[in-house]
C-alpha cells in the first residue's frame, strides 16, 4: 500500500518494502507483508547454507538448487511487482579462502541468473567485505555485460567518519582498488569505476544510527542510488512509547523521497508498543483485535508513511516540469531556426520573466523622460527578437503604468511569426503605435534611434544563444546616450555529481554527444562546490576593441568534509540586469522565484573526474568565434587532466 499520494507525481519513493528471513514458502512471505502494508518484500533466493563445493560430484549434474520457491509459486507480475531478490550474504569473491572464492562466483552466478529467469526487476547485492573488492567488481562486471533489464543493487553502508589522518587516507592496497577505511563511498567508488560506470549498476544504502555530515551525504544524491534500508534499531522512541527518527534521519528520508528514493524496512520490533494500542504515525490508534493482526513491525512503517505525507505537495511549477527532470535537450539555434508555436507558447507562459521586463521598462522610461515631458515627448522603443509579441505587450503596459508615450518597431527574422505579430496588433488595435518588421535585425537599416532597444536573447548559460553578437549588430539603433534591456549578463558554473546524465549521454557511445552543451532540468545530482562566474556581457558595449572571445581558468574547492567525489560534468547558469536594480536568472543564490524559461545547461565530461577529499579542482573554458559560428571549448587540468572538449566546435556549436 503507498505511503501516500501528496506530493503530485508518480514517486517511485511512495513504495516501501521489508527485507525478510530466508522461508521456502514464498507466497507466505509475500501475503503475509503485502497485507502489512509493504509494497514489496527484499527476500532471499537460496538457501543460506547452500555451499556448491558440497554439492556431490558426481550427483551435481542432478541436483536441484535449493532456492527459496518454484517460479510457478508466484504469478509473473507478483515476481516482477514485488519481489526484489536478496543474494546470500555469505558470499565473499575477494576471500583468501580459495573454497570460499569459488564458492562465492559460482552461488553468485546460479542466483542472479535464477533472478533473471524470475524476471525479477532488482536484486540486493551483499556489501564487499574488506578494502579490497576487484574479483568481487570483474565478476558483476560479467553479469552486467549479458542481464536483461534487472538493476544490481549494491549494498553500501552509510559510514563516513571525520577521522581524515593520513594513515586513514592513504590506507590500501597495491591492486588498484584501494579505499579509504573511513568512507563507504570510497567503496562504492573503486566497484562502479571497475563495472565501467554501468547504467544497470546502482546503490543501496543501509542507513545506520548515526549519520555522517550533511555534506557528505549530499553525494549521494548525484549517485544511482535506488533504495535506503533503513534498521529499526536506528529508531528512536518518542514520549509515547512509539518509534520517531532523529531530526537527521527525518530530513534524510525527506531528501530519500523527492530523489524517487525507495525506503525498505530491515530488523525486529525493538520498541515495546504501549498496551492495547499501536498508534500510526499519523495518529491513528487501533485496538488490541486489530494490533494482534498487525505485522510485526507495521509501527515503523507507519512513521515512514507519517514522513512521507507530511511533505509539502510539488508547486504547480515543479508539476509542470517533472517530465523534464533529467531530460537531456540540445540548446536552441536561434539565429539558424525559426522556432515553432508550441515552444513559443511555453515561453509565453512565464508571467514572471514578462513581469520583471515590465518593471524594467517601467523604470528606464521614467528615467529617460521626465513627468513634466510626458505628455509632449515620445519615446521610441525597440524590440529586437519579438517573436509572437509578450515583450511588445509588456513594454506597451510599461508605457500606460507610467503615463509615458511610445512608439514601437517590434524586428522579427521568423516570418511565422510576424504572421501572428500582425494578427495581434490587429486585435488590440495597436496600429498606430506598433510598427512590424520582418527582417533579421543584423540586417535591418532602422529609420530611427531607439532610446531604448529590449531583447530576450538570452540562453541558459547567458549568451550561448549568441544574444552578444545579435545586440551588437543591433547596437547601431540605439541613440549614444540609449538604454538596452537588458544591461549586462554573466555565466556562472560549478561542478556537479550526475550519475544519471552522465549514463544518458553515454548510452550514445560517441564522442559527439560527450562534447555537446546541453539544457536540462537538473533533478538527481549533487553540487559539489558553490558557483563562479565566468563571462560577463554589457549592453550597449562601445569598446573599440570589443571581442566576443572569452577564456576563465576556475579553481573549485570542495569542503574536506565532503569526502572525495566524482565530477561528472558542469552545470551552468546565468543572471542578468535587465535594467538597474531588475535582475532575472537561474544561478542558483539568486535565482528569480517560479521563472520556468530557462532550464540550466550540463557541460559533461567524457571521464568522470576522481577529486580526493581536500584536492583543488581546476577547470578552464572557451568562448571561441568563428565566421559562421559560435563555440565553447573546456576541460579539467587538476587534480588529473582531460582532453579538451569540443575543439574547433567539432561536436557542438550554434551557427551564426
Amino acid at each position: 500500500m503507498p505511503l501516500g499520494d501528496n506530493l503530485g507525481d508518480k514517486n517511485d519513493s511512495r513504495y516501501c518494502g521489508v527485507e525478510t528471513e530466508f522461508n521456502d514458502d514464498v507466497p507466505h512471505v509475500l501475503s503475509y507483508n503485502i497485507n502489512g502494508g509493504f509494497d514489496f518484500v527484499v527476500a532471499p533466493l537460496m538457501e543460506p547454507g547452500y555451499r556448491p563445493s558440497l554439492v556431490n560430484t558426481v550427483s551435481r549434474a542432478s541436483s536441484v538448487l535449493p532456492v527459496a520457491g518454484s517460479d510457478l509459486v508466484l504469478s509473473p507480475a507478483q515476481w516482477s511487482s514485488h519481489v526484489v531478490g536478496k543474494i546470500s550474504s555469505w558470499i565473499d569473491l575477494d576471500s583468501e579462502d580459495d573454497v570460499l572464492r569459488e564458492d562465492s562466483e559460482i552461488a553468485l552466478k546460479q542466483e542472479l541468473a535464477w533472478a533473471s529467469h524470475l524476471s525479477l526487476q532488482a536484486c540486493l547485492l551483499p556489501t564487499p567485505k574488506g578494502n579490497s573488492c576487484a574479483n568481487y567488481a570483474r565478476c558483476v562486471n560479467q553479469i552486467l555485460q549479458n542481464l536483461n533489464n534487472m538493476q544490481l543493487w549494491l549494498r553500501i553502508p552509510l559510514v563516513k567518519s571525520d577521522d581524515n589522518d593520513d594513515d586513514s587516507v592513504n590506507g590500501g592496497t597495491s591492486d588498484g582498488m584501494a579505499v579509504e577505511p573511513n568512507d563507504s563511498w570510497e567503496i562504492w567508488n573503486s566497484f562502479r569505476e571497475s563495472c565501467e560506470h554501468h547504467s544497470q549498476l546502482s546503490i543501496a544504502l543501509d542507513v545506520l544510527s548515526s549519520l555522517p555530515s550533511v555534506n557528505s551525504l549530499g553525494r549521494w544524491f548525484g549517485e544511482p542510488v535506488k533504495a535506503a534500508i533503513v534498521h529499526t534499531d536506528s529508531f528512536l522512541t518518542n514520549a509515547r512509547g512509539y518509534p520517531c527518527l532523529s531530526k537527521r534521519h527525518q530530513k534524510l528520508l525527506s531528501g530519500f523521497f523527492f530523489y524517487s528514493i525507495q525506503i525498505v524496512l530491515s530488523g525486529k520490533a525493538v520498541h515495546k508498543l504501549p498496551a492495547g494500542s499501536s498508534m500510526s504515525g499519523s495518529g491513528q490508534t487501533d485496538n488490541y483485535a486489530q494490533q494482534a493482526q498487525r505485522h510485526e513491525i507495521r509501527s515503523y512503517l507507519d512513521y515512514i508513511g507519517y514522513l512521507y505525507q507530511k511533505m509539502e505537495p510539488l508547486p504547480e511549477q515543479e508539476r509542470f516540469e517533472l517530465g523534464y527532470r533529467d531530460f537531456l535537450q540540445s540548446p536552441l539555434q536561434p539565429l539558424m531556426d525559426n522556432l515553432e508555436a508550441q515552444t513559443y507558447e511555453t515561453f509565453e507562459k512565464d508571467s514572471v520573466k514578462y513581469i520583471q521586463y515590465q518593471r524594467a521598462v517601467s523604470k528606464a522610461l521614467v528615467d529617460r523622460i521626465p513627468d513634466e515631458n510626458a505628455s509632449t515627448t515620445t519615446v521610441v522603443l525597440m524590440v529586437v527578437g519579438a517573436g509572437r509579441g509578450p515583450l511588445v505587450r509588456a513594454s506597451l503596459q510599461a508605457a500606460e503604468e507610467t503615463g509615458r508615450k511610445l512608439k514601437v518597431f517590434a524586428v522579427e527574422k521568423n516570418p511565422n511569426a510576424i504572421v501572428t505579430l500582425h494578427s495581434l496588433v490587429k486585435l488590440e488595435g495597436w496600429e498606430n503605435l506598433v510598427t512590424i518588421i520582418s527582417c533579421d535585425m543584423r540586417c535591418w537599416e532602422a529609420p530611427e534611434k531607439a532610446d531604448i532597444l529590449v531583447s530576450e536573447l538570452l540562453g541558459s548559460f547567458g549568451d550561448n544563444e549568441l544574444s552578444p553578437e545579435c545586440l551588437d549588430g543591433a547596437q547601431r539603433f540605439l541613440k549614444p546616450d540609449g538604454i538596452s534591456i537588458p544591461s549586462s549578463y554573466t555565466s556562472f558554473i560549478q561542478p556537479v555529481t550526475t550519475s544519471k546524465l552522465y549514463n544518458d549521454v553515454k548510452l550514445h557511445n560517441d564522442l559527439l554527444h560527450f562534447e555537446t552543451a546541453y539544457v536540462v532540468k537538473l533533478h538527481r545530482l549533487a553540487k559539489l562546490s558553490p558557483s563562479q562566474s565566468v563571462f560577463t556581457f554589457t549592453h550597449p558595449n562601445y569598446s573599440p576593441n570589443k571581442s566576443n572571445q572569452r577564456y576563465k581558468k576556475l579553481r573549485f574547492e570542495v569542503p574536506i568534509e565532503t569526502g572525495s567525489s566524482i565530477v561528472h560534468g558542469f552545470a551552468g547558469y546565468f543572471d542578468a540586469v535587465l535594467y538597474k536594480d531588475v535582475h532575472l536568472g537561474i544561478e542558483p543564490s539568486t535565482a528569480t522565484p517560479n521563472m520556468f524559461s530557462w532550464f540550466p545547461i550540463f557541460f559533461p565530461l567524457r571521464s568522470p573526474v576522481y577529486v580526493k577529499a581536500g584536492s583543488p579542482l581546476d577547470f578552464h573554458i572557451w568562448r571561441c568565434c568563428g565566421n559562421t559560428k559560435v563555440w565553447y571549448e573546456w576541460c579539467v587540468t587538476s587534480p588529473t587532466a582531460s582532453p579538451i572538449h569540443n575543439c574547433n566546435g567539432r561536436s557542438y556549436w550554434v551557427g551564426l
